[in-house]
């Protein structure tokens, strides 16, 4: 993957041919967490990870297309009560999900191009601030969405069963990414 040149990943919205090919990457993506979870809780992350390929109730479903290939993907959706039916999180303004990079295209500024174009959007819109939640087994991406400006929102973490499901925002004024 790394011999092709970076300018030829293309950030894109996702259309209707992609669905089946966004499901193999987002799980192919999403393989390595299988080891830190239980049998059920993986099974259960597999069925909300290929059921997220729909993109129901998003406001953008960004893909990016290396060659044809999808490399990478992620969700952007209008609210808390959007992205996860939790309306008592009470967050209002956009909220990243299920950003994705290929196992094979990692390395090549994916992640930060895909957050880029959540962050430009997300400005057309309107909105002030740009939220996500993740998990500490998300280590990579924790570094990642720290060094872009994201900073710890501890009143909109929630659990989702055992998990400590924890939250970041951005101010979108002072993105680093654009």
């Amino acid at each position: 993957m790394k011999a092709k040149q970076q300018r030829d990943i293309c950030i894109r919205d996702a259309n209707s041919q992609d669905r089946e090919r966004i499901k193999q990457h987002l799980l192919d993506a999403h393989q390595q967490y299988e080891q830190h979870l239980s049998v059920d809780r993986w099974t259960r992350y597999k069925e909300e990870i290929a059921e997220s390929a729909e993109g129901r109730q998003t406001i953008a479903f960004l893909v990016a297309d290396w060659g044809g290939e999808i490399v990478g993907s992620v969700q952007l959706f209008a609210s808390s009560q959007a992205a996860y039916d939790r309306p008592e999180l009470e967050i209002h303004s956009p909220i990243i999900r299920f950003l994705a990079v290929s196992p094979q295209a990692r390395g090549n500024g994916i992640a930060a191009r895909l957050i880029g174009e959540a962050v430009r959007r997300s400005r057309e819109l309107g909105a002030a601030t740009l939220h996500l939640h993740t998990t500490d087994m998300m280590e990579a991406a924790v570094k990642l969405y720290e060094r872009l400006g994201f900073a710890r929102a501890a009143d909109k973490d929630f659990f989702n069963g055992e998990t400590h499901v924890k939250s970041y925002w951005l101010r979108l004024d002072e993105a680093r990414v654009s």
